[in-house]
């Protein structure tokens, strides 16, 4: 967890971290849904991620963070072909990537800090950091006071906003969001889109996030990675990466939310916490 730091004070150099070369995939033997598709994506970016309603968009993430495997080409996560990884590789892989889905997938039997708590606890790490951990991060999202409550009695970004603080515990260094706002009311949209714009600059998370949302691609100025007739296409100035159109001005006090200052704090007590 020492790079949490490091990304707040000093941001280290980009490296390359997920690599497509020539890269195809197809189900079961049916056509090609995308077809000798390459780029390279840094550290520390962050993308849209476009096109129609059945173009590939979900297969690409489902690629990178290795759910399908490619029919042909290579594919590099933090430098490393997967095709050369064994099982347990892979899941030292994904312990460095989280997804956010549009559906949330929380357990509904599990309080929201339950749920916060879930990928922390699967790792064996110890209760008392978890404990002081998850609070920081339901203060992050402000649902402080909705600790205790099921998943099934939040409103819909509320529910969202649990699914990203139980994908940021983690610290990801990669974090994909496969359209997280489709479900979501322009405002929910907004306040969830400043929680990603936050990671991103203050962690240092590579973002890709999967969008149909003209308002958030209005917005935001982040380059685009459009899929359409089954290639890849990049488009936008790069340097909006670090300037988007838009970023908090002001602290939003809806349901307990805190200021744009607070993500930097938190990574350093995720740094305090770690040495613990």
């Amino acid at each position: 967890m020492e790079h949490l730091l490091d990304t707040v004070a000093a941001a280290p150099a980009k490296r390359n971290v997920i690599s497509f070369a020539n890269v195809a995939a197809r189900y079961e033997g049916g056509p090609e849904i995308l077809s000798d598709v390459s780029f390279n994506i840094n550290s520390h970016s962050f993308y849209f991620l476009t096109g129609a309603s059945g173009a590939g968009k979900t297969t690409l993430l489902r690629l990178i963070y290795h759910l399908h495997t490619q029919s042909r080409g290579q594919i590099k996560l933090f430098g490393k072909s997967t095709a050369e990884l064994s099982r347990d590789d892979i899941a030292d892989l994904r312990r460095k990537m989280a997804i956010v889905f549009q559906e949330y997938s929380l357990i509904s039997h599990l309080s929201v800090f339950d749920n916060i708590a879930l990928p922390l606890r699967v790792r064996g790490r110890d209760e008392k950091y978890i404990q002081k951990l998850v609070a920081r991060a339901l203060q992050w999202v402000g649902l402080s006071r909705y600790a205790t409550v099921l998943p099934l009695n939040l409103s819909g970004g509320q529910q969202q906003r649990v699914a990203v603080a139980r994908a940021i515990i983690t610290q990801p260094e990669i974090l994909l969001a496969d359209e997280p706002t489709g479900n979501l009311d322009d405002d929910s949209a907004s306040k969830l889109m400043e929680m990603f714009v936050q990671m991103n600059r203050n962690f240092g998370t590579t973002i890709i996030l999967a969008t149909h949302s003209q308002n958030l691609l209005d917005t935001y100025k982040f380059p685009r990675i459009l899929v359409e007739n089954h290639k890849v296409v990049f488009k936008g100035d790069l340097v909006a990466q670090s300037a988007p159109h838009r970023i908090l001005d002001k602290t939003r006090q809806s349901d307990g939310a805190i200021s744009q200052n607070y993500f930097a704090e938190l990574s350093k007590q995720f740094e305090e916490f770690a040495k613990k």
